[in-house]
């Protein structure tokens, strides 16, 4: 396997067990001087010592499972033997060994799973909701001008100003998540699916990202407190929906929060699409969730204007 590296070492144990305590290494495996001899013998069991980082579970998986292989492909050598030995006959022994539940491994979907189909979609989701910052920080500058204060006494409608803030960032949005899905199907051969499904959960994340972003520009008391309530916003949905890890392996109470964030919907719809050959009629209750997310926003916007501008320089 390209991805592990086995040397052989004649060094001292407790040396090497020393060297995965501090992380250079993260695994030893220790094979007696009289293995052999006990592998053959039927009357002892053979015996080895597998030291091991906990923090490298995942890199270290493959090795156990094929050691787990090697031991049961020789317990099932020494079965035969002992079968053999009472005076069966090859046919006999097989069909003995043979498991009594046969497993037939279907895939419900045509389209390649891998880590690129949970990444790629996660880290898009998660980067729309940072757009917060720049809507914030564009704000606070507007309103440090004086450009907000001298807008009372222009008949500009609230509504009109909102909206001319907003679309820039909405395009920003569309255009950042149409070059990271592109990066990802060019680059790392990531499957879209249908495009007109992936275009309209796009547009509605989109919305949903800049409303709650105009939600947020009008309520917070400086760019500072923006930083901090995007940052816990992004990261802590990006942990609670799963965009960093598939959803399936949060704690019970995590995905019983999760659900209720927007990033949840956008990732499952988008993971259904690429997956599961979704379109738009399969993910249509995950649409209207981020559609009701950016409407809410933007309703807040509008409600909490008024105060954003007494409060802005003028």
């Amino acid at each position: 396997m390209s991805a592990l590296e086995l040397e052989k070492v004649d060094r001292n144990e407790q040396e090497q067990v020393e060297q995965i305590k501090s992380g250079k290494i993260s695994t030893l495996l220790v094979i007696p001087e009289n293995f052999e001899k006990e592998l053959t013998s039927s009357s002892s069991q053979a015996g080895i010592k597998f030291y091991r980082d906990p923090a490298e579970a995942q890199t270290i998986a493959s090795i156990e499972a094929i050691l787990e292989n090697i031991a049961i492909g020789y317990r099932e050598q020494k079965l035969a033997g002992a079968l053999a030995s009472t005076g069966l006959n090859e046919a006999e022994v097989e069909n003995i060994l043979t498991a009594p539940v046969q497993i037939e491994q279907i895939n419900t979907s045509t389209k390649q799973v891998d880590a690129i189909s949970q990444y790629v979609p996660g880290y898009t989701v998660m980067f729309v909701f940072f757009i917060m910052i720049t809507m914030v920080r564009r704000f606070f500058q507007e309103s440090e001008s004086g450009m907000v204060a001298r807008m009372q006494s222009t008949p500009l409608k609230p509504i009109t100003y909102l909206i001319g803030m907003w679309i820039p960032a909405l395009l920003s949005v569309i255009i950042q998540c149409s070059v990271l899905l592109g990066f990802g199907h060019f680059v790392y051969g990531l499957n879209l699916g249908n495009l007109f499904a992936i275009s309209t959960i796009v547009i509605c994340l989109a919305v949903c990202g800049t409303g709650l972003g105009l939600a947020m520009a009008v309520n917070v008391k400086g760019e500072n407190q923006g930083l901090a309530l995007t940052q816990v916003f992004s990261l802590g949905g990006a942990v609670l929906a799963g965009l960093w890890f598939p959803f399936e392996m949060l704690p019970s109470f995590a995905r019983a929060i999760g659900i209720f964030t927007p990033q949840y919907w956008a990732q499952t719809g988008l993971q259904n699409i690429m997956v599961r050959g979704a379109d738009v009629s399969d993910i249509w209750q995950g649409l209207l969730v981020l559609l009701g997310y950016g409407a809410f926003g933007i309703l807040i916007a509008l409600l909490r204007f008024k105060y954003f501008i007494k409060t802005a320089i003028s």
